[in-house]
């Protein structure tokens, strides 16, 4: 029997449903996600979580005049299901498909490419002014979470919107479990009444009234701010401008919808407090939220992820795992070191950190800032911080890496977790960037390890790296290269090694891409090419002695990585080439193409820039070809 949701492929199909039908919409919706992420991965949770609130909106609103601003975007699968795109749902996530976000090329309905926390009502509240500057009258909606609450962008926003007055109304999908007591006869009997029109019209008409009479009217305001601190948590958000209401059960479509209709016509900035729960309907997600955040495809039944392809047998290690493995030995003999995240203690693997040194652990929420800020304290109080965030996160902090690291003489570990091409999240999240942005720092170091020793003697060298500014340890979401049981290596910072030897050309990489640069070569052996291997360990600062004598040797250099041209490992070398003189070396880069990367299988995208040991094979091939002539 076929699901009502699936006759749906607008909103003006949605809103020709009857109220009463709504719930039945959203359950076929959920299963519809459920179907989909089962197969491509995806974010579940967040988007089961958000159904309701996401087709109340599409019910009382015109989308796309009237426009939704997502926060992060995870949680718009229903949205994108209920604005035509049904039919490309099985490509969500997958190279030249949906994006697993919202993203302004795909659909008239979609304002904004998203993927990074908090800025939702700083979008919104441009629109508006926009809008306001052109004399429209659109609605605009902000639809945020409360984890996005503890990034300072979002309180910055909400500080300019309350001043600005304007007519904006944000939606606060507070998935909290710890608060849902708030949801209850008495909270829902008293937004009933708050949200009405006729109690509206009758505020409206007091508070001109009282405006002749100013002691008066502060005496009635206090009078309410008492009786609301009473009832409801949102005092605070009346204080920055906004009126309050809530909390409010996000999983009562048809509460929802009233409440959407009694409050889009207020014309003063609206904050509306939802209580949902994360993975709702689907009781795998449910029982294990964090797990449901970003599924991999997945066993309907089990929820437990489909069965690898790897042959039976076969190890691997993850970066991320290594790396959280190589803390937790050090940190066992040192006291003194401390981990920090913002929001990620699972996906930067330090959640094991936490249960081993739970004292000595530190998730300060989504607030890049102020983590690298604390971790430069904690520094200086005599700890040493490690800070764990993704490459494309910690884009927000540059000015902490220079202003509360750099030039306070202090030491922090920045562990760069999806560094590179990150493949399905897409653009928001490529760590293609991080070479360029640090190495502009004095004092800086930049690291990146090719296998589990060269990892664990990276952390070592930064936690001791006292006093000398930022150390950064970059690495992919793949697998690391793993190394013997009773591997170990000594190296300093910025020593490099020689892998193989050859005199026609010289491979340079460091990083998940040695192995990359040592599979090029044993593809140009068997075409009698013979190339020199090198494993530079560290972008800044370069191993000056080991360049120049590779450049009295072989003066075919071929540079490849993982991030953007501009600033990369190939721009170091060039420009340590030009300190030296070296003006005979042909130094030849391969890297990411100076545009924005969609998402996609991350080998699939780095062949698409000839990144991948085929295409880099002829690459070096037809250049050696031109030198020749």
């Amino acid at each position: 029997m076929a699901r009502i949701s699936e006759s749906i492929n607008s909103p003006q199909d949605l809103k020709k449903v009857p109220l009463e039908k709504l719930p039945e919409v959203c359950q076929g919706l959920r299963e519809e996600i459920i179907e989909v992420v089962s197969e491509t991965g995806g974010h579940l949770g967040t988007s089961l979580g958000a159904v309701e609130i996401v087709t109340a909106l599409h019910y009382v609103f015109n989308s796309p005049r009237d426009k939704f601003v997502w926060d992060v975007s995870h949680q718009v699968y229903s949205h994108k299901l209920l604005t035509g795109r049904r039919s490309r749902m099985r490509t969500l996530r997958q190279h030249g498909g949906l994006s697993g976000f919202s993203a302004h090329d795909e659909s008239e309905h979609d304002h904004f490419t998203v993927g990074h926390a908090s800025t939702a009502v700083s979008q919104a509240l441009g629109l508006l002014c926009a809008r306001d500057l052109r004399g429209s009258d659109e609605k605009v909606v902000a639809i945020i979470g409360d984890g996005s609450l503890t990034g300072g962008i979002c309180f910055e926003a909400l500080n300019n919107a309350g001043h600005l007055r304007k007519e904006l109304l944000v939606i606060l999908n507070d998935n909290e479990m710890s608060i849902s007591k708030n949801v209850g006869a008495i909270s829902q009997c008293l937004n009933q009444i708050i949200t009405a029109p006729i109690y509206n019209r009758l505020r409206k008409r007091v508070e001109e009234q009282l405006n002749n009479f100013p002691r008066l009217k502060r005496l009635v305001k206090h009078a309410e701010e008492g009786f609301k601190n009473l009832m409801v948590p949102g005092i605070i958000f009346e204080e920055l401008g906004f009126r309050y209401f809530g909390p409010v059960d996000g999983h009562d479509i048809e509460h929802l919808v009233k409440t959407f209709q009694n409050i889009k016509s207020i014309k003063t900035p609206v904050l509306l407090h939802v209580i949902t729960k994360k993975g709702k309907g689907y009781a795998p997600a449910e029982n294990h939220p964090e797990r449901g955040h970003g599924m991999p495809p997945f066993d309907i039944k089990t929820g437990e992820p489909k069965v690898s392809s790897k042959p039976a047998g076969e190890k691997s290690l993850g970066y991320t795992k290594a790396f959280v493995n190589s803390l937790i030995e050090l940190a066992q003999d040192d006291p003194k070191i401390v981990a920090i995240t913002a929001a990620m203690p699972d996906g930067t693997g330090l959640g094991e950190f936490q249960k081993r040194f739970p004292e000595r652990f530190f998730d300060v929420g989504i607030a890049e800032q102020h983590a690298v800020a604390f971790a430069g304290a904690l520094s200086r109080g005599g700890f040493k911080p490690v800070c764990a965030i993704y490459s494309t996160f910690m884009q927000r902090a540059f000015d902490q890496l220079i202003h509360d690291v750099t030039i306070q003489d202090v030491h922090v570990t920045a562990c760069l977790d999806r560094a590179g091409v990150v493949g399905p999240d897409g653009p928001t999240h490529q760590g293609l960037y991080d070479i360029a942005y640090i190495s502009t720092i004095p004092n800086s170091v930049i690291a990146s390890p090719w296998d589990e020793a060269e990892m664990k003697q990276m952390l070592k060298l930064a936690v001791n790296n006292l006093g000398r500014g930022v150390f950064a340890v970059r690495y992919p979401k793949e697998n690391i290269t793993l190394s013997a049981s009773n591997a170990h290596k000594n190296f300093a910072i910025g020593e490099g090694e020689i892998l193989a030897e050859g005199g026609d050309v010289a491979i340079l990489a460091f990083g998940s891409f040695v192995s990359r640069a040592l599979k090029v070569a044993e593809a140009l052996k068997v075409q009698g090419i013979n190339a020199t291997v090198v494993n530079l360990r560290f972008a800044k600062p370069l191993d000056e002695n080991l360049l120049i004598d590779l450049a009295g040797r072989v003066r075919n250099w071929h540079v490849i990585e993982d991030h953007v041209y501009a600033g990369g490992l190939g721009a170091r070398v060039l420009e340590f080439c030009e300190r030296k003189g070296l003006t005979d070396i042909h130094v030849n880069r391969h890297a990411v193409l100076d545009k924005i990367v969609e998402h996609g299988d991350r080998d699939k995208i780095l062949d698409s820039f000839g990144l991948s040991v085929g295409k880099l094979t002829v690459a070096i091939t037809e250049c050696i070809e031109k030198v020749k002539l």
